[in-house]
């Protein structure tokens, strides 16, 4: 069965880095897009970024592109999000996903709060 396990989160201030993780099981790692969602406080869950299953084509949200880079690294089943310059704006719970077929896979999420 799928699993995805994220982590890396914690409490950072304004300006700083966080790197997250997200270990996958349970599927073929490299047959699929990985994906970054986050839910601030009282918002819906939004798109972060995507990368493709190859690894070569990424994309991001209007809001952190240019701060934020996601990566995958197949051997280890790993897929990456570093994340600079953080603003009290990325506050929120990180998810990856997966969407095989008509089914979307999510991980439990790791908590990243931004402030000073």
């Amino acid at each position: 069965q799928v699993q995805l396990v994220e982590s890396g989160g914690g409490l950072v201030q304004p300006g700083g880095s966080l790197r997250l993780s997200c270990v996958g099981s349970g599927f073929i790692f490299n047959w699929y897009e990985m994906r970054w969602y986050r839910q601030g406080p009282g918002k819906e869950r939004e798109f972060v970024a995507s990368i493709s299953n190859d690894g070569r084509r990424k994309n991001y949200s209007d809001s952190v592109r240019g701060r934020f880079i996601i990566s995958r690294e197949d051997a280890s089943k790993t897929l990456q999000l570093q994340m600079n310059g953080l603003e009290p704006e990325d506050t929120g719970i990180y998810y990856c996903s997966i969407r095989r077929g008509s089914e979307s896979y999510w991980g439990q999420g790791t908590q990243v709060t931004v402030s000073s």
